[in-house]
């Protein structure tokens, strides 16, 4: 199958790597600006997959494909979508973005049967390029049920690397299931600058987080998503210490982050629903003086 990766951060190359690893053929799409800092060969260091380097072929446009992987950051999907200029040149489109609101975004580009909604669960950087380091213990990736036709084949091999991919049939469930944890682990590790085991640590930041995580059910659950806060909070503290968010990784380093898409979508499902949302509102506003950005 043909497979082509919008955006080769540490979520693209982690999705590059795998596929091409297991014999997938492989298309990094890059952006003609960056084209020249891009390496073909990936070198992957992951505790899941094991490390390995694999070569893939690298573009600067969106050739003919079964399937688009599209794991850009929120903030740079407009320019990346510029690289696919037409709809029929793709059978299946499954975002790996942040948030919510680009769902509807790819829909009225590609088609709503070709948009397949999805969310992966992982902490993965690039360090340098063509340098893939995954840092947490799983790799976890679900799809709408709507994927199983086209992407069977696919997530038996990934199943078979280490992943845990599973189609899930309801898509508010599918997508709210990764922000409820998501939005309130970037707010607080970014508000406060801490890691995981920084933040339970402090009494006072892991109460935030637990407070955080029951708004963000609450107005998931309004949403009509089936979500539990307990469960949420208990996979919290199974982290390994030295998680980090890559919204806190953004603000260090001085890059704009998808506050609006984490944070913002949390508060404007919170308006919709007149779900009151306090702390998730006051750590949106702390990480907005933070970076220098609005929701």
């Amino acid at each position: 199958m043909r497979h082509a990766i919008l955006g080769l951060g540490g979520v693209g190359g982690l999705m590059a790597a795998c596929l091409a690893k297991s014999g997938e053929q492989v298309t990094a799409v890059v952006r003609g600006n960056a084209a020249a800092g891009q390496s073909s060969v990936l070198k992957l260091e992951s505790p899941v997959v094991g490390d390995f380097s694999v070569e893939v072929s690298l573009k600067t446009s969106g050739p003919p494909v079964d399937v688009v992987w599209i794991t850009v950051k929120a903030t740079q999907l407009g320019d990346a979508l510029r690289s696919f200029g037409s709809a029929q040149s793709v059978q299946a489109v499954v975002p790996l973005l942040n948030g919510l609101d680009h769902i509807a975004r790819l829909r009225s580009k590609f088609g709503t049967e070709k948009v397949i909604p999805a969310a992966i669960r992982v902490e993965s950087e690039r360090v340098a390029p063509g340098h893939i380091v995954q840092r947490s213990p799983f790799v976890r990736l679900s799809l709408s049920s709507r994927a199983h036709p086209v992407l069977d084949a696919c997530t038996e091999k990934l199943n078979a690397m280490g992943f845990t991919c599973e189609f899930v049939d309801d898509e508010p469930t599918l997508l709210w299931s990764k922000l409820v944890f998501l939005g309130p682990f970037a707010l607080v590790t970014t508000a406060y600058g801490k890691n995981k085991g920084e933040i339970a640590a402090d009494g006072v930041c892991w109460q935030e987080f637990e407070e955080c995580v029951r708004e963000a059910c609450a107005v998931a659950k309004a949403e009509g998503a089936r979500v539990d806060a307990a469960s949420v909070l208990s996979f919290g503290a199974s982290l390994p210490g030295h998680m980090q968010s890559s919204m806190h990784k953004d603000v260090g380093q001085g890059r704009t982050p998808e506050l609006d898409a984490i944070g913002g979508a949390i508060l404007r499902a919170a308006h919709r629903h007149n779900v009151a949302v306090p702390v998730t509102e006051r750590l949106v506003g702390q990480v907005q003086r933070l970076a220098g950005v609005a929701v």
